[in-house]
């Protein structure tokens, strides 16, 4: 029975050797300890910042963030029914034909009340629901 878990137990231990070797080798092979004010510099392209990092950023951009994930997500649920759906018509299934239409009504349902709640429109404020 412990013969089984002799895979789990190596992947486990290199894992950790790896880490451990990971964290040793940045110690001997680092830099030390940067100086203060070579933390406040740029650093991914080199150029000066033009204002601050942390500056406010509007709700109406997460909300659109989130509304573009989920209708993503959604597509990627239908995908595998579009690559199995000819071979499940074929076989007579046809209700798994009127489950994506629902599926697709509610996704359509969904979009047109974030388009009147006015979701997607940067102009006018954000939305009222």
């Amino acid at each position: 029975m412990t013969a089984q878990y002799i895979p789990v137990i190596m992947a486990f231990t290199f894992a950790a050797v790896v880490a451990t070797t990971f964290v040793v080798a940045s110690k001997l092979l680092g830099r030390g300890q940067l100086q203060p004010q070579r933390k406040l510099e740029t650093y991914e392209s080199g150029m000066p910042l033009l204002d601050a990092s942390r500056k406010r950023v509007s709700v109406k951009f997460f909300v659109v963030a989130m509304v573009f994930i989920i209708f993503d997500l959604e597509v990627a649920f239908l995908f595998p029914v579009a690559v199995a759906a000819r071979g499940l018509l074929a076989e007579g299934n046809a209700i798994v034909l009127f489950e994506v239409l629902a599926f697709l009504l509610i996704l359509a349902i969904g979009y047109v009340y974030l388009w009147r709640a006015g979701a997607f429109d940067w102009a006018r404020g954000g939305s009222k629901a």
